[in-house]
């Protein structure tokens, strides 16, 4: 079973868990798993990769039984193997001669979660149907490992939980971010999008996108639709190494800010934004990591209704 083209399919509910995650990664699915659920990895198969897999499980323990296996394996005759066991069995096989990953290469992997199958996307491209073999309500856990540096795993849909990460400073639960709507996958650049009910304390904007070879520079604008004022200008340039952060009101730049620990924007690889509003500052996380916090230069931050995009990027997520 196949599809083609780009998938445009939006679930809702998001639940964001950035890592940078060591394998084996063995970790329960939160809320389960359930139809309009999306599962959304990023990652980088090893130069040498022979192979790797992705379990939908039954359980955490080794021996568990396996609802999806999805297993990539470059062994000469490169290929990508789907099954499912139960009792300690392998069931039919099912195989598709086409290798949509290549050595050292960063991909996206979507798995959106039908009523009668996985619908598998990979790079943005419809990949594989795979037909529901044991019950949804049954898949407690999601399973990574084999030849591949796992960047991040996304839980789209499902019941709310706070992101859990080694290292990384998140939101606890008391304090969970909100975000509005229904996510857009891989929307065109320049994107330009309403933000419904306006900037609010807590209010959180994913962004994950990729970072073109002769990428020089790109640009996040929070704006007020009205009067054009930008409450915060982001604007990574690649060719300075930098990322530049500033307001512009009532016609007017106001003083640039640089500074930041690290710089998460490198021409040929991917990130992953989160930007969060606070009654005081916007603060910024990339690739699971504090970036920068940008104090509020327009009191009135609650107009600000447009969320723009544009310069040298491509997107494949955004969740406002």
């Amino acid at each position: 079973m196949r599809g083609k083209g780009r998938s445009r399919q939006m679930p809702s509910r998001p639940l964001t868990r950035p890592l940078l995650q060591t394998l084996p990664y063995n970790q329960p699915i939160p809320g389960g798993l359930s139809v309009g659920m999306s599962v959304y990895i990023q990652g980088v198969p090893s130069e040498h990769m022979k192979r790797f897999f992705v379990n939908f499980a039954v359980g955490q323990s080794p021996g568990s039984d396996i609802a999806f296996h999805f297993n990539p394996r470059f062994d000469g005759l490169d290929k990508v193997v789907f099954n499912s066991q139960q009792g300690g069995h392998w069931g039919k096989e099912e195989r598709k001669r086409e290798m949509p990953f290549r050595k050292g290469c960063p991909f996206e992997l979507v798995f959106m979660i039908l009523p009668e199958h996985y619908k598998v996307v990979v790079n943005g491209n419809s990949f594989y149907e795979f037909g529901h073999r044991l019950p949804l309500q049954m898949v407690t856990h999601l399973q990574v490992d084999g030849d591949v540096q796992l960047q991040s795993i996304n839980f789209i849909g499902g019941q709310p939980s706070h992101p859990q990460g080694h290292g990384h400073s998140y939101p606890q639960q008391g304090s969970l971010p909100t975000m509005e709507g229904p996510p857009a996958f891989n929307p065109p650049v320049p994107f330009v999008k309403r933000l419904q009910g306006g900037l609010t304390p807590r209010r959180t904007i994913i962004i994950k996108g990729f970072v073109p070879p002769s990428s020089k520079s790109f640009v996040i604008n929070f704006k007020v639709g009205s009067s054009g004022d930008v409450a915060l200008h982001m604007n990574p340039r690649l060719s300075e190494g930098i990322v530049v952060r500033n307001s512009f009101l009532n016609g007017s730049w106001g003083s640039e800010e640089r500074r930041i620990p690290h710089n998460p924007f490198r021409a040929g690889q991917y990130f992953d934004l989160s930007i969060r509003c606070g009654t005081d500052r916007f603060k910024v996380f990339a690739n699971g990591q504090h970036l920068f916090d940008f104090s509020h230069r327009l009191p009135a931050f609650q107009r600000v209704d447009v969320l723009e995009i544009q310069g040298d990027v491509t997107l494949s997520y955004v969740q406002i």
